[in-house]
């Protein structure tokens, strides 16, 4: 395992550099949690593993959060329970101990996957719910054609969807969860088509790949993202996407039951 960043961070992302703000910009979107929610079924116990600042958790009547993370810990809102600080490669929870196990936007940053995806199994007699994004179809989106490294770095840390079902085994079923136009849940997707939200640095800063590019590399991406709003390139090319209110993109939703 990787060593724990100053704020607890465990993954290969700093969220003591980049978390501030995070809530500003990554709040959870309805339709998406009604997805989560009917992947879950009628669990009422539930932990979230990687929780964050606490996105999605609303869908279950009781949730326990796990999140390594102070500066992320500190985010949560009052109305939540407060996280218990530990690692999906160590839940300090018995076997069972949950009717379902979930996490979102998490698993690409744990510095071993196959360990936090059999803690999660152990720990929860029910279902497994992961939202996450499908590698082969991260480099599908525009923004690819302007910040590829950010992209390719998304792709590289993003398991694969075999990969996760293959660990959790049991009886796995993978949802594409359609991706609307005004997503409140700024990841790099949610603005396809809003393409202007990624000029914002707060925007860029709550999608963590943005932080594996050297700031100067990123300054040129974005200048030429500037660019082709303001002459009118980018929409030539990309415009009909304002129209289009769902993008079938990379995020899926795996669920793994036990055998």
């Amino acid at each position: 395992m990787s060593a724990r960043r100053t704020d607890g961070s465990a993954g290969d992302a700093d969220y003591g550099t980049i978390g501030a703000g995070y809530t500003d910009y990554r709040r959870p979107d309805d339709r998406i949690a009604r997805v989560i929610a009917d992947a879950l079924g009628d669990a009422r116990t539930v932990i979230n593993v990687g929780a964050g600042a606490g996105s999605y958790e609303s869908v279950a009547p009781s949730v326990t959060p796990v999140e390594p993370s102070a500066s992320m810990r500190a985010q949560r809102p009052a109305h939540l329970p407060p996280a218990v600080e530990a690692m999906a490669e160590d839940l300090p929870f018995p076997d069972d101990g949950f009717d379902a196990a979930m996490t979102t936007f998490s698993v690409h940053q744990w510095s071993d996957l196959k360990a936090g995806l059999r803690e999660m199994r152990r720990v929860a007699r029910g279902p497994v719910v992961i939202l996450t994004c499908d590698p082969d179809r991260v480099r599908d989106f525009w923004l690819y054609e302007y910040a590829p490294l950010v992209l390719d770095t998304e792709a590289r840390r993003y398991p694969s969807v075999g990969e996760i079902t293959e660990v959790l085994g049991g009886e796995a079923s993978v949802r594409r969860v359609p991706i609307p136009a005004d997503c409140t849940d700024g990841f790099n997707e949610a603005y396809y088509a809003r393409p202007e939200r990624l000029l914002d640095p707060g925007a860029r800063q709550a999608c963590s790949a943005w932080s594996f590019v050297e700031p100067a590399l990123g300054e040129q991406y974005v200048e030429r993202l500037r660019t082709d709003l303001e002459s009118g390139a980018w929409d030539e090319r990309h415009g009909a996407l304002r129209r289009q209110p769902y993008l079938d993109g990379s995020l899926v939703l795996i669920r793994a039951i036990p055998a």
